[in-house]
């Protein structure tokens, strides 16, 4: 029984080892994008929903129009990369209750979950049309996506410590 346990135990592994081998870029680029869009949305859920149109100076963006501009992004962007339009998300705005914003915040970041898992590092080469209805490839979508998840999310983290609360990246372990 243990050579049994020990066999598929090995095999198991094997197989993740060769998932991950098999797009390497790929799955780099998923494990930021799934840590910050989860940061993200705890980060939406933190900050009360009174502070949603919090600015730290009126010539910035407020929370909400932070978390509305990502849910714009995601779906734009993640369409890019899975080659398949975003259909069930809805349209917020900045002046959206929290709770709706949250909602479209989450279809946004699963849409973007089933576009990464439509694509592969063979993929990546592929021109598609980008902003601006430019030419680029499906890879500048891909860096894209996780350096905008990353510049929003330190931008919401910077609002929530201006409104006295700690970002969840700050917080101590549950």
């Amino acid at each position: 029984m243990q050579k049994l346990a020990a066999l598929v135990l090995a095999l198991g592994c094997t197989a993740a080892a060769h998932a991950q081998a098999a797009n390497p870029v790929l799955t780099s680029a998923r494990q930021v994008f799934d840590q910050k869009s989860k940061l993200i949305v705890a980060a939406a859920d933190e900050m009360p929903a009174d502070k949603y149109s919090f600015k730290p100076t009126p010539a910035q963006w407020s929370y909400g129009k932070t978390i509305a501009h990502v849910v714009q992004g995601n779906t734009l962007v993640c369409a890019m990369i899975g080659g398949t339009p975003a259909t069930g998300i809805a349209e917020v705005k900045e002046t959206d209750s929290k709770e709706a914003l949250i909602a479209a915040l989450k279809a946004s970041f699963d849409f973007c979950s089933k576009s990464l898992d439509a694509t592969s590092d063979a993929k990546l080469g592929d021109e598609i049309t980008f902003f601006g209805g430019r030419k680029t490839v499906r890879a500048r979508a891909l860096l894209e996506l996780d350096i905008d998840v990353t510049d929003h999310y330190s931008q919401m983290a910077s609002y929530l410590r201006l409104s006295g609360l700690l970002p969840p990246s700050a917080q101590p372990k549950k």
